[in-house]
């Protein structure tokens, strides 16, 4: 009982922390817009760097927590083909959500038109960037200097240096018997210090929102109220009905205490707007809450945080109807079909990429002949979109982990159905923290 209410106490900080920081974000936009005081020291001082520092925390655990927690689940693996069919099932299944998801937002925006009737006259250039060709992704997810590769967060080639040196493990008898013995233990230990940190999460989300809404204009909002809200509708559908669906149709287990169990993961997926930089919370909510063991999670929450684009390609979906109607030009069918086949291999082609949504929205334009300025007058809401859509594209990680686990006969069925899952770990570590 006492582990429920730490848990409960965690999440409803959480909640407690994001609602204030909106709150105060709005007040010192109302009262205190003229003060140079409250925006030097307040907004650009304390709540930038509180911020700051929260997310730094939790990058600074996506590389090891990555590497060692790949190398732990890929060293278990006797047979090489079960990771060729591991993968292979991963691909396929974030592929097809992307492609439904790019679908449904296509449908969405033509049945209720948020661009209809829309003054795009003051769209300003917007300068996208090329993105790379899926040829050129391919061999750069292979390090030339894992090193630096580890150094600079490159997510895809963390991953494949990761399965090699696991392989090798695997492969190297007592030798590598006693390295897995060592990264085993730095795994637990890595999760531990995941539990710590989430504990300082309040304090982050407050900080985060607190800065954002205090640049965040209501009036932004209202002048694309018609995309907002269907973007935002888009978005909800997909995350809870599409993934539901798939979720009972593959793993015969509950929608609901899937959705009730990634809670926190949500949580921390919003305020961050970071798909890696919401790993490790992804990681102990798919090993410790839904009972995925390390070895798939390990594999699938990486990848998929990398190349699981979800939530952008519903934004894709959304903002090309937009961006049409507003123009008034009119797509044929072999344009949304065009689009839906971009926007999905895209989420190959782009991964890693930074600014990678817009990018990937540049490259759907222009695919099929809309104007690429119309970026420029989205992008004023586009920052709390992207906090919806990183919630969408972590529920999505978690839901294909839990279906490609549960295929593998690597899922533990009584820790998903057990509502305290997981929580007495927390409590183990949270415990001193609290006295403190």
């Amino acid at each position: 009982m006492q582990a429920q209410k730490k848990k409960m106490s965690l999440t409803g900080r959480v909640i407690l922390g994001m609602v204030l920081g909106i709150l105060t974000g709005f007040i010192i936009r109302s009262l205190f817009a003229e003060s140079s005081f409250v925006h030097e020291y307040i907004v650009n001082g304390l709540f930038e760097v509180g911020g700051a520092i929260f997310i730094a925390s939790l990058k600074m655990l996506v590389v090891p927590l990555v590497f060692v927690s790949l190398v732990c689940g890929t060293s278990t693996l006797k047979d090489i083909s079960t990771l060729g069919r591991l993968g292979g099932k991963t691909l396929a299944f974030y592929l097809t959500t992307t492609a439904i998801a790019i679908t449904l937002a296509l449908v969405m925006g033509n049945v209720f038109k948020p661009g209809a009737g829309a003054d795009l006259s003051a769209a300003t250039t917007f300068a996208s960037r090329e993105a790379p060709s899926l040829g050129q992704v391919i061999i750069d997810m292979f390090p030339t200097n894992p090193i630096s590769s580890m150094a600079n967060g490159n997510t895809l080639q963390i991953i494949v240096f990761a399965i090699l040196f696991g392989i090798a493990i695997s492969a190297a008898g007592k030798p590598g018997e006693r390295i897995a013995g060592i990264f085993a233990d730095l795994n637990e230990v890595i999760m531990k210090l995941v539990a710590l940190l989430m504990n300082i999460a309040p304090f982050g989300v407050f900080f985060l929102m607190a800065k954002l809404f205090t640049g965040l204009g209501l009036d932004a909002i209202f002048n694309l109220f018609g995309y907002f809200l269907v973007l935002t509708c888009t978005l909800l559908l997909h995350g809870i009905v599409v993934y539901g669906s798939l979720f009972k149709i593959f793993t015969g287990l509950s929608p609901k205490v899937f959705l009730k169990k990634m809670e926190d993961a949500i949580m921390f997926a919003f305020s961050t707007a970071s798909s890696n930089a919401t790993i490790p919370v992804t990681m102990e909510t798919a090993t410790k809450r839904l009972g995925v063991k390390n070895r798939i999670a390990s594999f699938t929450v990486p990848l998929g945080a990398t190349i699981n684009m979800d939530g952008t390609a519903i934004m894709q979906g959304v903002a090309t109807a937009f961006i049409a109607q507003a123009f008034n030009i009119d797509l044929t069918m072999g344009d949304y079909l065009m689009v839906i086949a971009t926007a999905t291999l895209a989420s190959i082609g782009t991964a890693g990429v930074p600014g990678v949504g817009l990018i990937m929205l540049a490259m759907v334009l222009n695919q099929v002949g809309l104007p690429v300025e119309g970026i420029a007058i989205i992008m004023g809401v586009d920052r709390l979109l992207d906090m919806i859509r990183t919630a969408v594209n972590i529920t999505g990680d978690s839901c294909v982990t839990c279906i490609v686990a549960k295929s593998e006969g690597e899922m533990d069925i009584d820790r998903f159905n057990d509502p305290h899952a997981g929580e007495k770990e927390e409590e183990v570590h949270l415990h001193p923290i609290s006295n403190s």
